[in-house]
């Protein structure tokens, strides 16, 4: 087992734009709040149409107003080369992009293919290279599609062989759907480290199924170290039917402590974010540990 892990908090970002739209003020105390607990990474915002997703029509706002933690990496998430312009303008030099390994939920998501999307990402990972930036290539529906069922490991890693020779920095693999198991992580990790073995490699799990934390010591045990949580287990993905439910932060750090993986996360910090996540967004989360743990002192913007 690895001796530490890194966690990309993605609340603010993956988690929000799967809920109703909040006040710009709670986003923005979320982002500094989360800043607080230890985590390095956080996902801030995203640069979309508003009209594709309402919850992120005040990325640029949020941006702006909250306070940043001198030792966390922010990053932000774009659908094309528009939006990096837009990102880069707010100041950001980690920027994600998204491609799903299956054409039907690519095409739901962004209106084209999944080959039309690869070449439309060559350009932009250039165009932030250019900028000074970085680019993560995130496979959407990597262990399994809502409208296509499974998904060839074959498929995902040729999808990270052109990413690769186009330049791409880093790449992610999400479980859009919740549908990962101990098995598909393996066989998947497994393809792609056989023909890419230099990539750095994030997964992104849902609990959708119960299996996120099964998952995730699969993973582990393939050394993998690093990994997306959603605070409180908010957010899903509004273009996968059903498929809600980020794997909560608090549970995989709860998990990782266990196990004496180091993450420099404060645990009981982020208990009293993701009881303010869950009075900002008015519904209970899913995190058992929220559950478990001692209710929060901070009160709701």
């Amino acid at each position: 087992m690895p001796g530490a892990v890194s966690i990309r908090e993605v609340g603010p970002r993956d988690g929000l734009q799967n809920e109703d739209p909040v006040p710009t003020d709670g986003k923005v105390r979320l982002l500094e709040l989360l800043g607080g607990t230890g985590v390095r990474r956080i996902e801030a915002v995203s640069f979309v149409h508003p009209r594709a997703i309402p919850q992120m029509a005040d990325a640029d706002q949020v941006w702006a107003r909250a306070a940043r933690a001198a030792r966390v990496r922010y990053s932000a998430l774009v659908p094309n080369s528009k939006g990096a312009r837009r990102a880069l303008a707010a100041g950001f030099t980690e920027i994600e992009v998204v491609v799903s390994a299956s054409d039907t939920h690519n095409r739901r998501n962004v209106n084209r293919s999944t080959a039309e999307s690869l070449d439309d990402i060559a350009g932009l990972i250039a165009l932030l290279h250019e900028a000074g930036a970085s680019a993560e290539v995130i496979v959407a529906t990597s262990f399994g599609c809502p409208y296509e069922g499974d998904v060839d490991p074959a498929r995902v890693a040729g999808i990270v062989d052109r990413v690769v020779a186009d330049g791409a920095d880093r790449v992610a693999f999400g479980d859009t759907t919740g549908m990962a198991t101990p098995r598909r992580v393996r066989e998947l990790v497994t393809a792609v480290r056989n023909r890419q073995p230099d990539i750095p490699v994030l997964l992104h799990f849902h609990n959708t199924r119960g299996t996120a934390l099964a998952n995730l010591l699969t993973a582990l045990e393939l050394g993998v170290t690093e990994y997306d949580a959603s605070v409180g287990g908010l957010g899903g993905c509004p273009y996968a039917p059903g498929a809600s439910g980020n794997v909560a932060t608090e549970e995989v750090v709860h998990m990782l402590h266990d196990m004496g993986i180091e993450t420099g996360v404060d645990l009981d910090a982020l208990l009293e974010v993701a009881a303010y996540a869950e009075q900002l967004v008015g519904r209970e989360l899913p995190s058992g540990v929220l559950r478990a743990g001692p209710r929060s002192r901070l009160a709701a913007a």
